[in-house]
């Protein structure tokens, strides 16, 4: 019973984490349009909105950990919960630009608190000697949110619904998520008194190496969520680009079933090395989906679909190992700065990925901005075998 890992707190925060994610990724897509369609904004300028929510997030993450680790979680993951929430309902009133820019940073604020404090509270309440899988499932609430929403999104989008009522979606999805998260029951954490204050408070430094590596990938995977629709449209893919989504939230699942477990024997590093070869394939067939489309375009479109169902299968394999490298490279007094600094890494890289797909597009194509992608996929896969592993094994703590 000691290692028993399906509780009712486990429960309520993977419902939790999985409906906050589906309102969140459920409007990516979809944003680029409404940027373009409503306030007649540029492809730089749609890059430019978007990063700042996640410029914004990135302010927050390092002291969102230090917080964590520091003070009671659950409050301050409630209180990060809520106001993400509310700002769905302010994108409904966003008549300017400028305000919407406004709500987009208050949003990526509280998103790096609230993702940070999910991350954290999950360590605490399962076991330890589960944490691979605990953190695969966990993951897998997250990464097919991921996936669903931006299909959803889509659909409706394409489907002919308003704005108001994608938005509406979004808000409805996390009120749930934070009732879910109100039912999740935390150990006691006695106060913790901290030394002075130094970089290793906010940012674990021994996990540099390793965030610079997925970096690198989620620049491209950026790209991706926030630019395959409009890809799609630009090479001439006729089929409905949500299904891109569901076919990886399809690969997803099936790597959950093996991967966690794999992590929990040890082969952290093997897991991601393995998962790195299967993200390096995958964006340099989406960019040559691009080429492909001229000699034929039946070929071109499975081809879109089979990368979705490769990309969730090599991300859904990363994610946890990912997860738990950072988390073993750290006492468990800085649990909440290890997981801070995984996703301040993600986080900086889906920013840049915005940006430059955005960029990229804007002077040239899409297919462009997937092959400088997938170029940077090959660069992590090569530091992470020179410096990330051989520095994991000298600096674990498990």
């Amino acid at each position: 019973m000691k290692d028993r890992l399906v509780t009712p707190s486990y429960c309520a925060i993977l419902a939790a984490n999985f409906l906050l994610y589906f309102g969140f990724w459920l409007l990516m897509p979809v944003l680029p349009f409404y940027l373009t369609e409503v306030f007649a904004a540029s492809k730089t300028a749609v890059g430019a909105v978007l990063s700042c929510y996640t410029v914004a997030g990135l302010c927050i993450r390092p002291f969102s950990g230090y917080l964590l680790d520091t003070f009671a979680r659950k409050p301050l993951y409630l209180l990060a919960y809520f106001v993400f929430t509310a700002i769905f309902g302010g994108y409904l009133v966003a008549g300017t630009l400028t305000l919407f820019i406004l709500l987009r940073i208050v949003h990526g604020v509280s998103f790096g608190m609230v993702t940070v404090g999910g991350n954290t509270i999950v360590i605490d309440i399962m076991p330890s000697s589960r944490r691979g899988e605990g953190l695969g499932y966990y993951g897998l609430a997250n990464n097919i949110a991921m996936s669903i929403g931006p299909m959803t999104g889509l659909f409706l989008h394409d489907g002919g619904s308003s704005y108001t009522v994608i938005f509406c979606t979004s808000l409805a999805s996390c009120l749930a998520g934070f009732v879910c998260a109100s039912l999740v029951r935390t150990p006691y954490k006695p106060p913790v008194k901290r030394p002075p204050l130094s970089l290793d408070r906010f940012i674990l430094v021994k996990g540099l190496p390793a965030g610079l590596s997925l970096l690198m990938l989620s620049i491209p995977y950026g790209m991706t969520t926030n630019y395959v629709a409009m890809y799609a449209r630009q090479i001439g893919i006729n089929a409905s680009t949500g299904f891109f989504f569901t076919c990886m939230a399809l690969g997803m699942a099936v790597s959950r079933l093996f991967s966690g477990r794999l992590v929990d024997k040890g082969l952290v590093t093997q897991v991601i090395c393995a998962s790195l070869y299967v993200v390096v394939a995958s964006f340099f067939l989406l960019a040559g989906c691009g080429w492909l489309m001229a000699w034929d375009a039946g070929a071109c479109t499975a081809l879109f679909f089979v990368v979705a169902a490769l990309l969730g299968i090599g991300f859904g394999i990363m994610f946890p190992a990912y997860n738990t490298l950072f988390v073993n490279l750290a006492p468990n007094s800085q649990r909440g700065t290890a997981t801070s600094t995984y996703l301040t890494s993600w986080d900086v890289g889906i920013g840049l990925g915005m940006l430059l797909g955005g960029y990229i597009a804007e002077i040239s194509t899409f297919d462009k901005a997937y092959l400088t992608g997938a170029c940077l996929t090959v660069v992590s896969t090569l530091y992470f075998h020179r410096k990330v592993v051989p520095h994991y094994r000298q600096n674990k703590c498990r």
